[in-house]
């Protein structure tokens, strides 16, 4: 199962650059020190490179080695406006605008991965998930098969054997209340995600109720949901409308819902809601003892991911793999 050594060593073989929108926090720089001593992940950090280094050396990190880009120092800036002003044409953006903007870290990273510069952004350290996710849409945009950007979080736990248990919750972070199309988009995206870590993703659908054993429209809506990516993912695993007791427990599934051969075995939860989905997540980390990785955003064309501002160098660190190996 899932190990950050899998990761590093697919990046081994493919390293990439990474774009840190925040390039004077204390964390960025703590985590961009680890990388460079390494050789499977280059980090770009954004903003003045003498107020970078003058952090680096203040706070004691080593980031000799490491790639700065000053957005009022940047070589390319007119081919970035021009590309800015193609990308946000609906809008009537005027390369004056498109400067002003430019100047603003999240955008200008963000326009570093869209150029091809860097394969992959992290970004929220000091900015809101709002802050990271618009630029994303506006210039990085959805995959052609996708509407919506979603998240997952990836939550992992060592078992007594030594081996990892590793489960994904989607979405927690992004979609306040899906629809049912929606549910389904999320769900092949958490899917897909859940996979890159070792797992056989087994999806349910959750509820407060196990195949109609409770009423009510937000039961409907999981259970059409459900149906739907059947339809949409014959070849994956899914059930629903389910309980969370019957989802993981074969015994609690043996009573509730007898016939199905899938519960008690879901590792790949979908939420009805983000308030569902942000609680869920915490009491599995709290309560549950596991390790939670994300918000990882799904659907768009290239890896943007969103720091917690009360994050810690570690956490970037390993966002940072996660982010870089999605690419």
């Amino acid at each position: 199962m899932f190990g950050f050594r899998d990761l590093i060593a697919i990046l081994k073989k493919d390293p990439k650059k990474i774009v840190f929108t925040e390039g004077t926090d204390p964390r960025i720089l703590e985590a961009a020190s680890r990388l460079l001593a390494s050789s499977f992940l280059h980090p770009i950090l954004v903003g003045n490179e003498d107020e970078i280094l003058e952090a680096a050396e203040d706070s004691g990190f080593n980031i000799r080695g490491a790639q700065i880009i000053d957005p009022n120092n940047f070589d390319q800036m007119d081919k970035m406006i021009e590309m800015f002003c193609e990308l946000r044409k609906g809008k009537g953006v005027t390369p004056e605008q498109a400067k002003k903007t430019l100047a603003q870290g999240n955008y200008f990273g963000t326009m570093l991965v869209k150029m091809g510069i860097a394969d992959a952004l992290l970004g929220g350290a000091t900015y809101s998930t709002a802050d990271t996710v618009r630029p994303a849409l506006q210039l990085i945009k959805t995959k052609p098969q996708n509407n919506i950007v979603s998240s997952v979080y990836i939550l992992v736990r060592e078992r007594a054997t030594g081996e990892n248990e590793v489960l994904a919750m989607a979405d927690c972070a992004i979609n306040i209340k899906p629809s049912e199309d929606e549910l389904v988009e999320i769900a092949m995206e958490a899917a897909e995600c859940a996979k890159i870590f070792g797992v056989d993703p087994k999806v349910g659908f959750l509820s407060y109720s196990t195949f109609g054993s409770g009423a009510g429209e937000d039961v409907d809506k999981m259970r059409n949901a459900a149906q739907k990516a059947k339809l949409k993912a014959p070849d994956l695993e899914i059930e629903g409308e389910i309980q969370f007791d019957a989802a993981v427990s074969p015994r609690v599934a043996r009573t509730k819902c007898p016939d199905s051969k899938l519960a008690g075995h879901i590792n790949t939860f979908i939420f009805p809601d983000i308030n569902a989905g942000n609680i869920g997540y915490k009491i599995a980390q709290r309560l549950g003892g596991f390790d939670a990785y994300g918000p990882i955003l799904l659907g768009l064309n290239a890896p943007v991911n969103d720091l917690s501002r009360g994050c810690n160098a570690s956490e970037v660190y390993s966002m940072a793999i996660i982010t870089a190996a999605l690419a």
